[in-house]
């Protein structure tokens, strides 16, 4: 029963959190099949294309789900910032990677390929996606959605003053 309370209490955040989950897996699958095949020797690209891909499901759904009752913009005002706040998440996604690989030099023939894969999965995938999620979070609270209460339910406007 005291979980229920704490969803409740953080509807907003759990429902963020799950979509957050949801394009971690759309990030991996994309990710993945492009660092397999086409994009063999470009684990950054693969991994920015995956996470833009992922950027615009994350858009439909926090829009339509998360953030419904958020408001306070114009759509198209709404969708620029998201876009622009998703933008810096994708630079804080692709860093830890880009740290790794080129920095700290966690790839073939420095290391094995085991090793390269496991670092790239850490530093991209999770340590990436963590700012990046918290960040996102923080920036569409406080930017993109930034009414808690902006945008009345659908039933509520069905049955509001005047729907008469």
């Amino acid at each position: 029963m005291w979980l229920t309370g704490l969803l409740r209490r953080h509807d907003e955040s759990a429902k963020f959190v799950i979509v957050g989950a949801i394009c971690f897996v759309a990030t991996a699958v994309i990710n993945y099949a492009l660092k397999l095949t086409v994009l063999r020797a470009k684990p950054v690209t693969a991994l920015a294309i995956a996470t833009i891909v992922a950027t615009v499901l994350s858009y439909w759904l926090n829009r339509e789900w998360s953030f419904r009752r958020r408001g306070g913009r114009e759509r198209h005002h709404e969708a620029a910032l998201f876009f622009a706040v998703s933008a810096v998440g994708v630079g804080l996604t692709v860093l830890p990677l880009a740290v790794s690989r080129y920095v700290l030099h966690l790839r073939v023939p420095d290391v094995g390929r085991p090793v390269q894969e496991i670092a790239d999965f850490v530093s991209g995938m999770v340590l990436g996606t963590l700012i990046a999620m918290g960040f996102r979070l923080w920036a569409f609270r406080r930017f993109v959605f930034p009414h808690p209460e902006g945008r009345a339910p659908a039933r509520a406007k069905a049955t509001g003053p005047g729907a008469r």
